[in-house]
């Protein structure tokens, strides 16, 4: 038994979940964090045209969107089947899931960056952009189109590398990443005084240099993990069973943009350019406040997809049950950090007073769930991991499809704008009730097979 098997099985559960969550949720923070600092940097350097520069990125967010649910289809659909290839000790399948992963992003990267280029103005304006957003919005959009390739390869790889327990080497691409960001941001925005576009030119290279690094860690034989140019060739069960697999990732991000461009529109309609960049810094917030747990869900997910595959199942409960306290804890933390101090948050990105305020009282009325979503990021990842495709997929639309986006068409027509802000804690209640009911009966089962 190798050391990264011999990890998995027998170490005890608190330190390899930590071992791999703490490099994860470094990574995942740093990421949250240059998120941050595009539409900071944006909305100091537009001054009294920063209410539309962080529209315009929040008005942008979809098509990043769907890019990194695509490459989070094949990157957790792939994982999924290497982590428990590995489990099951079949190398082989787990080669040609790598082969097979990198031939896919990169043909569908491709088809992206063509559509997304020709179509740009009639999406963007369907995504919820009003005239005086628009400029912006497809300033910085015509240039993430062009990194789509460097960007979701980076996404997808990194999960294949976590995914074989390598999770320093995945933290390190994402610090490379959001490293180099954070640098680069100022000298384009500033320096060469580039604006919005500068933001987007900074995010397109440091994907590439990220993905330049995944390239040099497979070519050096730094991976478990065999790479094969026969493997490029689709292997009709394996590409199945990715696809299968991940289309809760996509359906999860596509959700999410779905979600998006319906709230910007009701926003347009309710209220206008202001409460369309007070939702794009909420909405950056709250990705960061989720990047630690998401951290923790990508420590886990290797431990319960080997231990799944090695059928020692008391470890999948185990590991599940710690991530489950350590991802609640953190979410509470982070409801009290947004619910106590909305304003000064806000005035990081703007000095518009106007858009402070009216951060301020969304954003204490949005976060009034978010105590429960450790719990149900825990809960949609763990179907991922164990190949039940249909039950992770329902998971994954619940909150933002089947609740949020019907409660913020409905709710408006009798609260107006505040309806918006409304929808968003009756839904999280209401998607983490169906995830409690599918993890229990899960967890019946799996004592049962125990017992």
């Amino acid at each position: 038994m190798n050391p990264r098997a011999r990890m998995f099985a027998e170490e005890s559960i608190s330190k390899v979940l930590f071992k791999l969550s703490v490099p994860a949720t470094i990574g995942m923070v740093v990421q949250g964090l240059y998120n941050l600092v595009d539409t900071i940097f944006v909305g100091r350097a537009l001054g009294a045209e920063s209410v539309q520069g962080i529209a315009g990125i929040t008005i942008a967010f979809p098509i990043q969107m769907i890019i990194m649910g695509v490459a989070l289809t094949i990157g957790i659909g792939s994982a999924s089947i290497i982590s428990r290839s590995l489990g099951s000790k079949d190398y082989k399948r787990a080669d040609i899931a790598l082969g097979n992963a990198i031939s896919a992003i990169l043909a569908l990267s491709i088809l992206i960056t063509v559509l997304g280029s020709i179509y740009i103005i009639p999406l963007l304006k369907l995504f919820g952009a009003t005239e005086t957003i628009l400029p912006f919005a497809f300033d910085y959009t015509r240039i993430i189109l062009y990194g789509t390739i460097v960007f979701a390869f980076s996404m997808t790889v990194n999960n294949i590398v976590r995914a074989e327990g390598n999770a320093k080497v995945a933290m390190l691409t994402m610090l490379i990443s959001a490293g180099l960001n954070i640098i680069l941001d100022p000298i384009f925005i500033f320096g060469l005084d580039m604006g919005i576009e500068g933001a987007a030119i900074a995010t397109v290279i440091s994907q590439a240099v990220s993905a330049i690094y995944l390239v040099h860690y497979f070519r050096t034989g730094m991976s478990s993990l065999n790479f094969h140019a026969s493997n490029l060739i689709p292997h009709s069960d394996v590409f199945r069973e990715t696809i299968a697999i991940g289309t809760s990732s996509f359906a999860r991000s596509a959700s999410g943009s779905l979600m998006i461009i319906v709230i910007n529109n009701a926003l347009a309609i309710y209220g206008g350019d202001i409460p369309i960049a007070v939702f794009g810094v909420v909405n950056r917030l709250f990705m960061f406040t989720f990047m630690p747990m998401i951290g923790i869900v990508q420590g886990l997910q290797p431990i319960v997809g080997f231990n799944y595959g090695a059928k020692n199942f008391e470890r999948v409960i185990t590991s599940t049950s710690l991530a489950i306290k350590v991802t609640t804890l953190i979410s509470m933390a982070g409801f009290l950090l947004l619910f106590l101090f909305p304003a000064q948050l806000f005035s990081i990105f703007t000095t518009d007073q106007q858009l402070i305020e009216a951060g301020k009282s969304a954003t204490r009325i949005m976060v009034l769930a978010l105590p429960f979503l450790g719990f149900q990021i825990v809960g949609a990842s763990i179907y991922q991991t164990l190949g039940k495709a249909r039950s992770a997929f329902i998971l994954s639309i619940s909150r933002q499809v089947l609740f949020l986006i019907p409660l913020v068409l409905i709710l408006p027509q009798f609260f107006q704008l505040e309806g918006i802000w409304i929808a968003f804690p009756i839904s999280d209640g209401l998607s983490f009730i169906v995830t409690f009911v599918m993890l229990a009966k899960e967890y019946s089962a799996f004592k049962g097979t125990i017992a």
